[in-house]
């Protein structure tokens, strides 16, 4: 015959093992973050790192605009900064600083008017490689960029094919701005360290 004790036992030891099973069916569950093995994304292997000099071709305006406004300065602080203005670009990017030089690939991305007092730009880009082993690989970059600045530094966040986990920076310097048109030619030189 089951006593009042051996059933309360009973429910006891039983209680025990579905808490006991339910926290650790919990506990076995995946985190949300788990580590990886290294080689299974081709980071076994040493990182190089290579320097890049090009020179990014932004023209505003005429026929062939790589840069076209999308949104306009604010009226109320339409003064030198253009505080508001938002630009998409298509820009190429050449080996040389002459427009007419061969051209490596292009700068898709967008800069923004960031600052009501100076001109200060987060720029976005995407530069997208058609040269050699780099055809088809991009290099990422965000940054501020004091555009009237002798030297500017944007840092490198990553990027695609054989820069997939790039890390490093991008100095810019203005060689030429056009202040009719608006056209600018800025050098790049951007130090990558990749796979």
């Amino acid at each position: 015959m089951i006593t009042q004790k051996t059933l309360t036992l009973f429910f006891f030891l039983l209680l025990s093992f579905y808490t006991f099973t339910s926290s650790a069916t919990i506990e076995a569950e995946p985190a949300f973050g788990n580590p990886i093995d290294r080689k299974l994304l081709g980071q076994d292997k040493e990182r190089t790192l290579s320097h890049f000099r090009f020179y990014w071709q932004d023209i505003v305006g005429g026929p062939n605009a790589t840069s076209i406004p999308i949104v306009q300065p604010i009226p109320k602080f339409n003064t030198s900064s253009s505080f508001g203005l938002v630009r998409v670009i298509d820009n190429v990017l050449t080996i040389g600083p002459n427009l007419t030089s061969k051209v490596i690939g292009r700068a898709h991305g967008f800069y923004v008017s960031v600052s009501e007092t100076e001109l200060d730009l987060l720029m976005v880009e995407s530069f997208v490689f058609y040269e050699g082993r780099y055809n088809g690989s991009t290099i990422d970059i965000v940054g501020r960029n004091v555009a009237l600045n002798k030297v500017r530094e944007i840092p490198v966040v990553g990027g695609s094919g054989v820069f997939r986990f790039a890390k490093g920076y991008a100095e810019l310097r203005t060689l030429k701005f056009d202040a009719a048109s608006g056209d600018t030619l800025v050098q790049y030189d951007v130090f990558v360290s990749h796979r």
